[in-house]
C-alpha cells in the first residue's frame, strides 16, 4: 500500500480548500480511511477516482482542439 495523504496533503494534490474535500466526503462524492478520528487518502484511490470522473468536452471529442 502507497503512504496515505491527510487531508491537508490531498487539499495541496488537489489545489483544493480542505473544506471542498470534507464537503465531498459527507456527500459521498469522495472516500477515505479514518485513522484515529483522522481522514486518510491513499493516492493511487484518489487518482482512479479522478481518472474515473474524467470529461471530454464537446470540442474534444470532435477531434477540435
Amino acid at each position: 500500500m502507497s503512504r496515505l495523504m491527510d487531508i491537508e496533503e490531498l487539499a495541496n494534490y488537489l489545489r483544493l480548500k480542505k473544506q471542498t474535500l470534507y464537503n465531498w466526503l459527507n456527500q459521498g462524492k469522495l472516500t477515505g480511511i479514518k485513522v484515529g478520528g483522522v481522514w486518510r487518502f491513499d493516492r493511487r484511490e484518489v487518482d482512479a477516482w479522478l481518472k474515473s470522473r474524467h470529461r471530454f468536452s464537446k470540442d474534444t471529442k470532435n477531434g477540435a482542439v
